[in-house]
């Protein structure tokens, strides 16, 4: 999987496409991996949507790394 370069400016959102949800402690663990990373402000995970939007200053490459290094499928929406 390619990782797409990018960031995100504090006031934005940025959708990313999560593959390999299944459950409720899937979208658990996503929004975990996801609520870690260095300037993410807030992480909502839609798992019926398969999709996590996240806000703050965090970079896109690190939020796919993080959903990867999670066990899920991370990309740009």
């Amino acid at each position: 999987m390619a990782i797409q370069q990018g960031s995100n400016d504090s006031a934005g959102a940025l959708v990313l496409a999560v593959g390999g949800m299944t459950c409720g402690g899937c979208a658990g663990a996503v929004s975990r991996a996801l609520s870690q990373v260095p300037g993410v402000l807030a992480a909502q995970v839609d798992l019926a949507q398969g999709r996590a939007t996240v806000t703050g200053s965090a970079r896109a490459e690190d939020l796919i790394r993080a959903v990867e290094a999670a066990g899920f499928s991370g990309a740009l929406a």
